[in-house]
């Protein structure tokens, strides 16, 4: 039997006035590649704080054994010491500095007090060698995008001389190919026998890497998986994290679709880093009320681009094309102009340009209709409240009262204030960028339960989506988009996957 390098028993955390983990059991053997599932607010990264010394010994009830020895850990320098690495979701690299200097941050290469670069940027290549990264050492982190910057983490944790590498959504924000890589460098430190924990919504990699599986729910451990031993699906691994099957992962939906509501023809961006080059060529597509309307197409395609700049012109230059609401043209050149015909846009980043962390639910959901709930220039606070309340009612917004600070919320219900928010604009057209990114199947299913609502009422929603799955369950029509050009419209029952694949990828070089 495989010796546990890890074995956390009786774990109970408690926050004033919520139980975060009550009795958690977690064991990791030595040199696999261990996954914890559940669904957002079970207990998940609050777990792994407490292993990694954010939440300091004291702060918790329970015990850690961690290679041998007890695991007290007092702060994060502590658990580094011990060889326990944890890279976070929200990536903790500083962009204005190289690469070198972000993999020796508190780690200096130095001589007699100084640093010595020589040793810092032969070193640093070293270990980016490892991960697969072909960069100088003296490229700054904000020049890489997110796939490489997170290998950068990676790299700075092998530098540690890491035992257990513990990875929160490690592939939440990556592309396909970025994805597929680190995958396979888990493979890889995996082989060296480095132990490696993950936690990921994407089921459907964590069945392809694990070894083993671990379910919380409601902190609580509902059970350990051996996946070498065991044939275990998603559908088993959803059962456990919500507590029931989930037979059908998209809610029952008969659409009643009604006239055109927005049109564009000819649409036409330009890139405003390459202005001669098109991020979006000649794209024309129509929407009817009532209708969920699909945009697909492989990263780097023109989805964003083309959702922004018809959002208020919010992305691009040299943008030209017609746009019609009702039949009637309309000009769109700001946000305000865009929200006035009706539009409203979530963007795929909602924590970045989507919400105000570090304020409310209340001021956040009030934040793109204050006109509304103005009365002579001044915002009417109880009727502000009224309407936060009414939506965390009827959103299902899992928070105390809509003071409740919108950072604090789980990936879930901060997109349900996302989605608050630009309803209460009352919009006649939705555009839903990634809509469930970085969300488990339970808040999916309720995300996409509001979606067909929304269509219900008379609405019509355009879905983006790097998941070609949610596009086939949700959708009533997929528009397929390669190169900035819409290469092909699908209706639901001719859609598949390989149909759409074929269109995403149709007149690439």
């Amino acid at each position: 039997m495989t010796e546990h390098i890890l074995r956390m028993s009786g774990i109970t955390k408690t926050f004033p006035g919520v139980k975060a983990l009550q009795d958690v059991t977690l064991s990791v053997r030595r040199g696999e590649i261990h996954a914890i599932c559940g669904e957002n607010g079970a207990g998940k990264s609050t777990l792994m704080k407490v292993l990694s010394g954010v939440y300091p010994h004291g702060s918790y009830d329970g015990e850690i054994h961690f290679d041998g020895r007890r695991g007290e850990f007092g702060g994060i320098r502590d658990s580094e010491r011990a060889g326990i690495v944890i890279i976070h979701q929200e990536l903790a690299l500083s962009p204005q500095l190289s690469i070198a200097e972000n993999i020796f941050l508190g780690n200096e290469r130095a001589r007699r007090g100084f640093i010595d670069w020589n040793r810092t940027n032969y070193e640093a290549a070293e270990l980016m060698k490892r991960v697969g990264l072909r960069e100088n050492p003296t490229t700054t982190v904000s020049d890489l995008g997110v796939g490489k910057q997170q290998l950068v983490e990676i790299a700075k944790a092998l530098s540690k001389e890491v035992k257990l590498l513990i990875l929160d959504e490690p592939t939440a924000a990556l592309n396909d190919d970025d994805s597929a890589h680190l995958l396979d460098l888990l493979r890889g430190l995996r082989d060296e026998g480095i132990t490696c924990v993950i936690i990921s919504h994407k089921l459907n990699e964590v069945t392809a890497i694990s070894d083993s599986v671990t379910i919380i729910r409601d902190g609580r451990t509902i059970e350990t998986l051996d996946l070498r031993t065991e044939d275990v699906g998603e559908d088993r691994i959803i059962a456990g994290m919500v507590g029931r099957a989930l037979d059908n992962r998209f809610p029952p939906h008969e659409p009643t679709i009604g006239a055109e509501v927005l049109r564009i023809e000819d649409w036409t961006v330009h890139s405003p880093v390459q202005p001669g080059r098109k991020v979006v060529d000649g794209a024309a597509l129509t929407l009817r009320r009532g209708e969920i309307v699909g945009l697909a197409g492989l990263m780097g395609a023109g989805r964003t681009e083309l959702a922004m700049s018809l959002f208020g012109r919010t992305y691009g230059v040299n943008i030209s094309g017609k746009v019609f609401k009702d039949g009637e043209p309309i000009e769109i050149r700001t946000v305000q102009d865009a929200i006035r015909h009706g539009l409203a846009y979530a963007t795929e980043d909602r924590k970045r340009y989507g919400l105000n962390l570090i304020e409310d639910i209340q001021r956040n959901v009030s934040a793109a209709g204050l006109s509304g709930l103005a009365r002579r220039g001044w915002v009417d606070e109880h009727e502000e409240y009224r309407v936060a309340e009414g939506f965390r009612r009827s959103m299902n917004i899992k928070a105390p009262g809509v003071s409740s600070v919108v950072g604090k919320l789980s990936g879930g219900n901060q997109q349900k204030v996302v989605l608050s928010k630009w309803i209460l604009t009352e919009p006649d057209v939705l555009i839903l960028d990634e809509p469930t990114r970085g969300i488990d199947v339970g808040a999916k299913y309720e995300i996409y339960t509001i979606i067909n609502r929304l269509a219900d009422e008379g609405r019509a929603v355009l879905v983006i989506s790097s998941e070609l799955p949610e596009l086939l369950g949700l959708c009533d029509r997929i528009y397929a988009l390669s190169e900035g050009r819409i290469t092909g419209e699908l209706p639901r029952a001719d859609a598949t996957q390989e149909r759409l694949m074929h269109l995403m990828t149709k007149g690439q070089k």
